[in-house]
């Protein structure tokens, strides 16, 4: 974020943050991207730092503050030093809502401290092999059976989907509900109920640090006091939580962005060409140029997105041109960076090689950029 808009406590937690970050996640990025998940050591960590789910209430070891300034400061930090691995961003800002709005006294004793501090990670299962981004058209169901439910179907590209401890299902709870979204619920599911299967973690092209996984759900007896919410209500729920999820994603793609560019920078004023650093040519100058402005635009747009969300004001419209337009962008000055790295750029040993394969998804999930056209463009009465 521009500095302006940190205050103190927040530069603060940026420091620490980001010297966590260099110590504790960077140097193991290599050998979590060959195993293809991190350690569970280093969620641990990250709770002992206060950067996990920091909105949560102090009574369970949160930070009792609901300011997005925070959470943006770990999604950026992490794109700083290329970690693709730790689900952090996914606890923090696309899980931490439903915890604070929906979780039970109950079910906040039982879960909140573990989400806080690391020891329990979370996931959420919306994604179906042939529903993709049409949430209203899954097949898993969760059918009352007095003191349970009863859980069937099967889910993909869930992240965290290998470590998690606490899932949260998107199911139908009444599957001969006339209209789609009426009958669909959330329902907790935990790591060791009988019926629950994971499948392999998934070999992605980017990202290979980050556990992906497939989930198997076969007659699963989930209590009734791991309903998340009301029966019914999932769909609003999701609808409701979706905008900070996808500004999530364009904060996270402005920092990369901004890394990526920075990197090119110093390359360019390093390396060498014809007796002089590359930078120094026209076509360099000139592309650093619009990269630099593009990124910056991007950076403003991004943390006035942060600033009205903090006050409730963020739009669904508003947060899919965000997530659309910026990782769009990513995409675009990653590729451009690469390409002034030359062949360097296409060695895997390279940051900015890493930084290319990683960013592709960015335009895939969160919903696709082209269904953030289709927000777009029903708000604008079409």
């Amino acid at each position: 974020m521009q500095k302006h808009l940190l205050e103190e406590e927040h530069k603060m937690f940026q420091d620490a943050v980001k010297a966590f970050m260099e110590k504790e996640v960077a140097p193991h990025n290599k050998a979590w991207a060959e195993q293809g998940h991190v350690s569970r050591e280093i969620w641990q960590k990250a709770g002992a730092q206060g950067m996990l789910c920091m909105d949560l209430p102090e009574k369970y070891g949160g930070m009792g503050i609901k300011d997005f300034r925070y959470n943006a400061i770990v999604g950026e930090e992490l794109a700083k030093v290329g970690a693709s691995g730790p689900g952090f961003i996914l606890q923090n800002d696309v899980m931490a809502p439903y915890f604070t709005e929906y979780f039970t006294d109950e079910q906040k004793e039982r879960w909140m401290p573990g989400l806080i501090s690391g020891d329990i990670i979370s996931a959420i299962a919306m994604t179906e092999p042939g529903t993709g981004s049409d949430l209203q058209a899954i097949q898993t169901t969760a059918i009352d059976q007095g003191d349970h439910y009863l859980l069937n179907g099967s889910k993909t590209f869930i992240t965290n989907g290998i470590l998690s401890d606490l899932i949260i299902v998107v199911a139908k709870t009444d599957p001969k509900s006339q209209h789609a979204h009426a009958g669909i619920s959330l329902i907790i599911v935990e790591r060791d109920m009988e019926g629950f299967t994971r499948g392999k973690n998934l070999d992605k092209i980017g990202m290979k640090a980050q556990d992906t996984a497939e989930l198997f759900f076969n007659d699963v007896k989930v209590p009734k006091n791991n309903l998340l919410g009301k029966e019914g209500q999932g769909f609003y729920y999701l609808m409701r939580n979706l905008p900070q999820e996808r500004l999530s994603i364009a904060a996270t793609g402005c920092a990369a962005a901004e890394a990526a560019l920075d990197m090119t920078i110093q390359y360019c004023k390093d390396r060498k060409a014809f007796g002089r650093p590359i930078g120094k040519f026209q076509n360099s100058r000139f592309a650093l140029a619009e990269m630099k402005t593009e990124v910056t635009i991007a950076r403003t747009f991004v943390d006035q997105c942060i600033m009205e969300l903090n006050k409730n004001k963020l739009s669904v419209e508003k947060a899919a041109m965000a997530k659309y337009w910026v990782t769009d962008l990513q995409c675009k000055v990653v590729d451009q960076c690469l390409q002034l790295h030359g062949g360097y750029g296409y060695m895997s040993e390279f940051p900015i090689a890493q930084a290319y394969i990683d960013s592709r998804v960015q335009r895939i999930y969160g919903g696709t950029n082209e269904i953030m056209k289709e927000i777009i463009g029903r708000g604008m009465g079409f």
